[in-house]
This record gives structure tokens, sequence and C-alpha cells, in this order.
């Protein structure tokens, strides 16, 4: 029968576990961290500002006021007629669904690109939602 007696660890091994834990959980909370409202801004302009402005229609809708609104709907602009078909109410879970794929949502659409990063579509969706987009 053999002893079931534990074997103590050296300190330097129960160093590298601690030290180990330690970057693990360090890590794990970074890639969790949200994004703060100016990155949010930065991303929208990064990633939309092309395209979109808040203010003013471009090559696509302004965003001003986004949130809550019918899909289609914003002032001055000529919308394909599949989104104007589409009769979306703009809301966190519609942005989310719309910024992983425009065309996966409403084929037809004049919107190609895609934000595949799940937390800068929360940063620029936060951002629509934000006092500087209404």
């Amino acid at each position: 029968m053999r002893s079931s007696v534990p074997v103590p660890l050296s300190v330097a091994t129960s160093t590298l576990i601690v030290v180990g834990a330690i970057m693990m959980m360090t890590t794990n909370a970074a890639a969790q961290t949200p994004m703060t409202g100016a990155e949010g801004a930065r991303l929208y302009q990064a990633r939309c500002g092309t395209c979109h402005s808040i203010a003013a229609n471009k090559i696509g809708p302004a965003h001003k006021g986004v949130f809550g609104r019918q899909s289609a709907m914003a002032p001055g602009y000529n919308y394909s007629p599949a989104l104007r078909a589409a009769n979306i109410n703009w809301n966190a879970a519609t942005l989310d669904q719309w910024l992983q794929g425009p065309q996966k949502m409403v084929k037809g659409s004049r919107m190609f690109l895609a934000v595949p990063n799940p937390t800068e579509r929360a940063a620029i969706i936060a951002f629509l939602q934000s006092d500087a987009a209404k």
C-alpha cells in the first residue's frame, strides 16, 4: 500500500504557481475590461467616421438620435430599398447584430463594413447611446 503523504512544494515552485495565477487573473481582467467612452468615440471615428458622422449625412446617414429610431428614418438620407423595408428599431441588440454583419441582417443594404470584435462593438454602441450622440 502506498502512502498518500503530501510532498511539500519548494519555495520556487510555489512562487511560480502564485505568479502564474496572478498573470492569468490580470490577463483575463484586461480582456474583459469594458472600454471607456473616449475609446468608444475614438473607435466610432476610426471605424465609422469615413462614411458617417453624428450630425450630418455623408456616404451613410447621420447617427444623431439613432437609439430608438426606426431604420431608414434619418432625415434627408436616401436609403436602400432593402433598409427602407427592414423596419428595425435601433437599440443595443439590433445595432450589435447590424455591426456583426449588415449584409447578414439586411441583405441588399448598402453597408458592408462589419466590426467583428464584440468589445469594440459594445464601445461604439455605448458611444452612440451617449449624450454626445443624442
